[in-house]
């Protein structure tokens, strides 16, 4: 049972406002033209710029966005440029923002966007949500913001927005929550859809925070009954995530002489199409600096790289330990241990793809920073 009362059940589905000048819609519109940040993907209606922007805000701050944002357009100025461009590029340019699922469908995106619509991201949304990776977040963003139709665009700044101002106490986790959120904004999108839509997004940004919002400074206060409720501090309702998993890794770092071995991750994993190194899942109590863990890298090598280790008298020390680091996933965490050993000879396969690179190369590949982390443990960035 939700800790909020319902006042209104069944109200959330909204009725057509008659749009008047002091209406929610209409402050909200005149706040954002006075307020709304200088941001490079607002300096015109181009679709390929906020689809671009929209897919690298996703779980992202925006001052993080900004600077890969221009470094991206510079690049691939286009969606033709973008649709002509090589997978490592593109996450080169990519690294370091994350969730790199994201950076794997923009290319294909791009091709879609180039061979089915000439070059111009289409104008409905049903074509819309054909295209690889677009959701109805992103595709409601470039359809109310490039082309201004009245589309909704309801990513976590605006569900927590109409949470607070409907006092929609409902898990916002839930589908349902999202079509009856939608359902009841559409009621009060004015025409100017493109506005109306980034001024709600700006608002959560930077008004409408999770916590301690600034309500003292939100031009549509008076109008939020969340604020006349006594609810803010506890709106929205959203039910607690899954607990990460957690697992114990061992990472190879290989040298034949003055090489190391790298590879390409392949694209259906985690960090998929990345380079990194080889990584050994160790079971359950097993221990990274154990014979165990040993033996297990030295058969992944020998099997799946084609590689020999030097042998060692030591093997029960297991490999050299250089360095340990934890990184967080959205649902997992990685405890990593960088573990130093030696090749008999270099030795490059295609499944998976390798290289054996010096150190100061690795800088030229798109490496996640998960292994960044790791490196940065071991003095060896």
């Amino acid at each position: 049972m939700n800790r909020i009362e319902r006042g209104r059940e069944g109200e959330i589905e909204g009725v057509p406002m008659v749009q008047s000048r002091n209406s929610r819609p209409q402050r909200l519109l005149e706040w954002y033209f006075l307020n709304a940040r200088d941001l490079p993907w607002r300096e015109s209606h181009d679709p390929y710029r906020i689809w671009l922007s929209e897919v690298m805000l996703q779980q992202t701050q925006v001052v993080t966005v900004i600077g890969y944002f221009l470094r991206f357009v510079e690049r691939f100025p286009t969606v033709q440029s973008l649709a002509s461009a090589e997978e490592d590029e593109v996450f080169k340019l990519w690294e370091g923002l994350g969730y790199y699922s994201r950076a794997r469908r923009l290319i294909p995106c791009a091709r879609a966007v180039v061979a089915q619509h000439g070059g111009v991201f289409p104008g409905s949304l049903e074509e819309m949500l054909k295209l690889p990776g677009v959701g109805p977040y992103t595709a409601g963003a470039v359809l109310s913001i490039a082309y201004n139709q009245r589309v909704p665009a309801v990513d976590g700044n605006v569900l927590r927005v109409a949470s607070r101002w409907y006092a929609y106490d409902t898990d916002i986790r839930l589908p349902a929550a999202h079509k009856a959120i939608e359902s009841r904004l559409m009621a009060e999108m004015p025409e100017d859809a493109r506005h109306f839509n980034q001024a709600l997004m700006e608002l959560g940004a930077c008004v409408c925070t999770p916590k301690n919002p600034a309500c003292d400074r939100c031009p549509v206060a008076e109008s939020c009954e969340a604020l006349s409720r006594g609810l803010v501090e506890v709106l929205p309702f959203k039910s607690k995530a899954k607990a990460k998993v957690e697992s114990e890794k061992v990472v190879a770092y290989v040298t034949c002489g003055e090489l190391i071995l790298i590879e390409k991750r392949a694209p259906d994993v985690l960090l998929g199409s990345l380079w990194g190194f080889p990584v050994v899942d160790l079971p359950e109590g097993v221990g990274a600096k154990t014979e165990t863990a040993y033996r297990a890298v030295e058969a992944l090598l020998r099997e799946d790289y084609g590689v020999e280790l030097v042998a060692r008298e030591d093997v029960e020390a297991g490999g050299k330990v250089l360095g340990a680091a934890t990184h967080v996933f959205t649902h997992r965490v990685w405890k990593m241990h960088l573990m130093g050993f030696e090749a008999a000879a270099t030795v490059e396969t295609d499944l998976p793809e390798t290289r054996w690179v010096r150190p100061s190369a690795i800088k030229h590949f798109a490496l996640p920073t998960a292994f960044k982390k790791l490196l940065r443990a071991a003095k060896m960035d």
